[in-house]
């Protein structure tokens, strides 16, 4: 059985990369589009949908503020051109969260996620379970698979990243930190420093200037400040 998409964005070429990039997936189907939030309302009460490709910032209303109204919403991926709406994405537990411009390989990772948790849940219906989460990474010739909750923090080496473990190991793997920043935006990760990214779930202390993750200081970045003042505000409550 197809998966019903539904594409929700106020730019018709964002929506016609969408259809491209669903289009090569056999398993999904584009059953509407809409370019505002008040006829995805509407498409959404009158025809079944399983995954949503929701824009954030749309006129009137935006794709986070029309995500929190629904009462029973469809699994979503937000699809935006700015990453300063990450950490509200954690609380709406949405499957992913992709940057623009957004590649066919960045999409197809985020339906891959979006399918292993549908089949995940259909199996273990009745069972609690937590799904383990890693990431995968190259190194040395050897694929690594990291499971998020034993990393500490990510460190950026010119095009290479150097991921430090809780058992105090490190993997270092050519992949650069702007890339791994996008594929944790919808996980417990901060991005604090053009250098660094954190586990927030390790975080032990903060100030105005830098964050102590696990007893290790790391600054704050000029450019990252806001967001991370954002997440300390919620890490207070």
């Amino acid at each position: 059985m197809k998966i019903k998409c539904l594409i929700v964005d106020d730019e018709p070429l964002a929506i016609r990369l969408i259809e491209n990039h669903i289009s090569k997936i056999d398993v999904l189907e584009v059953v509407a589009t809409a370019n505002n939030a008040m006829k995805a309302f509407e498409i959404l009460n009158t025809q079944q949908i399983d995954l949503l490709f929701l824009d954030i910032k749309m006129p009137n209303i935006t794709g986070i503020d029309f995500l929190r109204s629904l009462k029973h919403p469809p699994k979503t991926i937000f699809t935006t051109a700015y990453r300063d709406f990450a950490i509200e994405s954690y609380e709406l537990e949405v499957v992913d969260y992709l940057l623009k411009p957004i590649t066919f390989e960045r999409f197809f990772k985020s339906v891959d996620k979006f399918l292993r948790e549908k089949i995940s849940v259909k199996v273990v219906d009745t069972i609690p379970q937590k799904k383990e989460e890693y990431i995968l990474l190259k190194s040395a010739g050897k694929n690594y698979k990291i499971a998020l909750n034993d990393v500490v923090y990510v460190e950026s080496i010119k095009d290479y990243i150097k991921v430090h473990k809780t058992d105090g190991s490190s993997i270092i793997s050519k992949y650069k930190i702007g890339n791994l920043e996008e594929e944790l935006l919808t996980h417990d990760f901060i991005r604090i420093h053009r250098s660094y990214i954190v586990n927030a779930s390790k975080v032990t202390a903060f100030s105005n200037t830098d964050i102590e993750v696990s007893g290790k200081e790391f600054p704050i970045g000029a450019s990252y400040k806001d967001q991370v003042d954002l997440f300390l505000e919620k890490l207070k409550k």
